[in-house]
């Protein structure tokens, strides 16, 4: 596997990114671009990164193509179409997004997330986007969230099969599915359980981690990996079983150290396992 995540550079170019990266021990970045660079800045960045071995894991289409506005959602899914579009150019293993909301947070909790008529809908909404893009070196794929599909390994494998297409893939971010006491405590089963039903379609996976308060009603807060109790032992193992490019990617922290913190714990456990990253 592949460890990266975010680096944090004053005057970011091309060379800074990329020494920022070794310097850091990432093997994995994200799109270091926004796509609407002139095409000699891309060209030089991608033209770093593979000097560099570094692997671009994925371009983010952080978007609502499943909005009940008609204008939002049409926007997004353009947006969509555009980001794949990108990442099959770079060569990043995927473009992802989340599949979105029925509320009115582009992100969040709504009732009807979870219908039939939702599930439908998100289904032809990828299709859409893939079939417009057709991409043969990257694949779009869909984060899961704890109140949005997919929530579950049953799910997403559902929708793998109802969707229906290559160029569809899979994201794995464990911290986002565990969304109760007992989820907590046996979230090494529900790692192996997504690896045993997903594995050969995931293209790019997170890492962060997760702690349960003591206080009242039920209290799941994300942390740097090593501050909780995700089972990184079952997740590296069982990741390393993939093809040896996935990336395992750090995310959602605010400085250069605390990423420091997070890879060294990576590596420390990756070591007691015999896995090099």
């Amino acid at each position: 596997m592949r460890l990266g995540g975010q680096v944090f550079v004053n005057e970011q170019n091309p060379e800074t990114w990329t020494m920022a990266l070794k310097e850091a021990g990432f093997r994995a970045a994200t799109c270091p671009v926004g796509g609407d660079e002139d095409d000699s800045e891309l060209d030089a960045y991608m033209a770093m990164a593979r000097r560099h071995d570094i692997l671009i894991a994925e371009v983010g289409a952080w978007s609502n193509p499943i909005s009940r506005d008609d204008e939002t959602r049409r926007k997004a899914v353009d947006y969509c179409k555009r980001r794949l579009a990108l990442a099959e150019r770079i060569g990043a293993r995927c473009c992802v997004n989340i599949s979105g909301s029925r509320g009115e947070q582009w992100d969040g909790p709504d009732p009807d997330n979870f219908t039939e008529d939702t599930y439908a809908l998100i289904v032809d909404t990828v299709r859409e986007i893939i079939d417009a893009v057709k991409p043969a070196r990257t694949v779009f794929a869909l984060e899961m969230m704890p109140w949005a599909l997919p929530d579950s390994a049953d799910a997403y494998l559902s929708l793998v099969r109802s969707i229906d297409r290559t160029g569809f893939g899979v994201h794995f971010d464990p911290v986002n599915i565990i969304s109760s006491p007992r989820a907590y405590y046996r979230n090494g089963d529900i790692i192996r359980d997504f690896f045993a039903k997903l594995g050969p379609y995931i293209r790019n996976c997170h890492a962060k981690d997760i702690l349960l308060r003591g206080s009242l009603t039920v209290h799941l807060d994300e942390v740097r990996p090593g501050l909780g109790r995700l089972d990184y032992r079952t997740f590296l193992a069982e990741l390393n079983r993939l093809h040896p490019d996935t990336p395992l990617m750090i995310e959602h922290l605010s400085t250069n150290e605390d990423y420091r913190e997070a890879a060294s714990h990576l590596s420390g456990v990756a070591a007691e396992l015999g896995i090099a990253l």
